[in-house]
């Protein structure tokens, strides 16, 4: 049995204590390292991610019919067709599970800044191959299409808000997961089950910490909105020292490593 899964059915049994100023200055310290690499990368991204998406969009559906739909009257969910919802939910889905290694290459990146270790551009995409992958892809799959269908069949009851509320706790209850498997070697579904053990134990704590990072990453908007993108960052390094403070790094051999998740 590996440290995390030692830690795992600890915390189960008897919880664990959490220091809310302690993981904070952690998490700030993770970030001071990071923020300018991630924050570069950031930008690039985007605008590499907005070209391809927007030239992928005008030669399936042509300008035209982009320019028609992006009207006013077009936006309102209620004019929306069937198969419209459909596609949408579909790329939803499909682009959350292909941006979700990319996501987790972040976590590695502010796990080689706690440890001084050196980190490229190529870290970013360490968990594009098996056995991280499937994993990955898997619990992002789960928690998506759960989030969607349940969105959706409030909205056809016109209970727009309570769908929205309802997905705000999902991915609250669910934020460790990425963690779980990267980390802690875990299973898409036992990273899933566990993640929402470790928040109900101390949910107040957690979402505290989580509201001030969400609150610390968005103050780039202020002046200047590409600042934004360097004061993100800080939402990675705090889900790092989140995880960090509560089950801890599971330093694992390669070969452990395909052998538990495999």
């Amino acid at each position: 049995m590996n440290q995390t899964r030692e830690r795992l059915y600890d915390i189960e049994k008897n919880g664990y204590q959490l220091d809310f100023a302690n993981v904070f200055n952690h998490a700030f310290e993770n970030y001071k390292k990071i923020a300018l690499y991630a924050g570069l990368i950031l930008i690039v991204f985007t605008i590499l991610l907005s070209i391809f998406a927007m030239g992928t969009a005008i030669t399936i559906f042509g300008l035209q019919a982009i320019t028609d739909n992006l009207k006013p009257e077009n936006l309102k969910p209620e004019n929306f067709s069937s198969s419209f919802l459909i596609i949408y939910s579909v790329s939803i889905i499909l682009l959350s599970c292909l941006l979700s290694p990319f996501q987790a290459g972040f976590l590695k990146m502010a796990d080689c800044g706690e440890k001084d270790e050196e980190f490229h551009v190529s870290t970013l995409f360490t968990y594009y191959h098996c056995p991280y992958l499937k994993e990955i892809v898997l619990l992002t799959f789960i928690i998506a299409s759960v989030g969607l269908l349940q969105t959706t069949l409030f909205s056809l009851i016109h209970l727009e808000l309570l769908g929205m509320l309802i997905t705000y706790i999902l991915s609250f209850l669910t934020f460790l997961s990425i963690p779980l498997v990267i980390f802690g070697n875990l299973k898409a579904i036992e990273a899933i089950k566990y993640s929402i053990l470790i928040v109900w134990k101390q949910p107040f704590v957690l979402l505290g910490l989580l509201i001030v990072a969400i609150i610390a990453s968005m103050v780039g908007l202020i002046g200047c909105c590409i600042g934004v993108f360097f004061t993100l960052p800080f939402l990675y390094s705090m889900n790092y020292s989140i995880y960090s403070a509560i089950v801890g790094i599971d330093m694992l051999s390669e070969k452990d490593v395909k052998g538990s998740i495999l």
